[in-house]
């Protein structure tokens, strides 16, 4: 059973045909049913036609959407306020980054550089319009709290998916930074983690973006079958004993992710965001330096570009500059809660990937057990 009436609508929609567009429509509405519109093949509607669509939203009593509309007819629905009664997608405009610079790529997608001025980030998934425009609504969150960060303008189709447009004009990562002058190494790590203390220092409204703790306590139902029920129940404890932080995290705070734009940093990939304690931003960059690497030596190479053996020096940088007045002893407890609470989002991101599948997957499942094992020894809560 079809679970809306989809119709197509075509050419031009006036007063010389709106009466038959209207028979035409009506004969096809079912009452209590939702109502979409393919604008794909429509060039004009008239106030005449406007009137046909009010009276479908009368007879369906639901919902009625119209997609894929032109730039001219959006512009006639949002200035008659049709953009308010009933739900308009605009076409978006198609771009094409063949032979384009590819600048960054993530778990999500690839950033590419179209223009001197201007990037888009091509989704992975062509079902990825949710994303993009949750990505947009928590950018302006950040933003307006006073948070350096890019916002897309526009939302393009790029091939079979879609992808976000930035102006990031003379933008280049600390990731690019850290490949072309390796020397200024200490002096890129300090101004990256300063800016990263920064962004914890931001305070977010409440109910606005979700809680990296109640984030991860759903990752435990995820990996549980990794662990023993009481290892469970123990991490369980310890997430949900963690008091609500309002403080924004970005999630995915590595430094391909952090722009200098005219020299100053600015963050990308907002889609991530969430609030909480500083430990849900380093446990993803232990991820990304430390334990993707730990199975597979080459990882930053292949995918931050950057030479393997650093990972350890980054990590050793990123930990004792964040907390530069803690002891030794104080350093290496705070590591390892660190490292447990990034076990289980690297578990997390195993099992809902194929990375989990062969050999390799195999044996970072192991050793990601491992270490819970022996963290859960050692760690009795996440307070840093």
């Amino acid at each position: 059973m079809n679970q809306e009436t989809m119709i197509k609508l075509t050419g031009r929609i006036d007063s010389n045909n709106a009466p038959e567009w209207e028979l035409k429509i009506m004969g096809q509405l079912t009452p209590g049913m939702p109502c979409t519109f393919d604008a794909a093949g429509l060039d004009y509607i008239s106030s005449a036609g406007l009137r046909v669509l009010m009276k479908v939203r009368k007879q369906t009593g639901s919902e009625v959407r119209i997609f894929d509309v032109s730039p001219e007819v959006y512009d006639i629905l949002d200035m008659t306020g049709f953009t308010e009664l009933l739900t308009v997608e605009k076409r978006f405009r198609e771009v094409s980054v063949d032979g384009c610079e590819i600048i960054g790529k993530g778990f999500y997608g690839t950033v590419y550089r179209i223009d001197p001025e201007t990037i888009v980030k091509v989704y992975n998934t062509p079902d990825c319009i949710p994303i993009i425009k949750n990505e947009q609504r928590l950018a302006k969150r950040a933003f307006v709290k006073g948070v350096p960060t890019a916002i897309s303008y526009d939302i393009v189709k790029v091939g079979d998916s879609y992808g976000s447009v930035f102006e990031l004009l003379k933008a280049s990562s600390f990731n690019d930074w850290l490949i072309r002058q390796p020397e200024q190494f200490d002096s890129i790590l300090r101004q990256y983690v300063d800016f990263l203390k920064v962004v914890h220092g931001a305070e977010m409204d409440a109910g606005t973006i979700p809680m990296a703790r109640d984030t991860f306590i759903g990752y435990l139902d995820v990996i549980r079958e990794y662990l023993t029920d009481g290892q469970t129940e123990k991490l369980r404890a310890m997430l949900s004993a963690m008091p609500d932080d309002l403080h924004m995290v970005h999630g995915d705070f590595q430094m391909k992710n952090v722009m200098l734009v005219d020299g100053e940093p600015m963050l990308i990939d907002m889609e991530t965001i969430c609030t909480g304690q500083p430990i849900f931003d380093l446990q993803a960059l232990y991820v990304t330096y430390i334990a993707f690497g730990e199975d597979c030596p080459d990882n930053l190479s292949s995918f931050l570009g950057i030479p393997d053996d650093l990972g350890q020096p980054i990590w050793n940088a990123i930990l004792s500059h964040y907390f530069e007045s803690a002891a030794p002893s104080e350093l290496a407890a705070i590591n390892d809660k660190i490292r447990l609470l990034a076990t289980v989002r690297f578990l997390y991101l195993l099992a809902i990937t194929d990375m989990k599948n062969g050999e390799l997957g195999e044996k970072r499942i192991r050793r990601s057990q491992e270490h819970i094992r022996e963290l859960l020894a050692a760690v009795s809560d996440f307070v840093l």
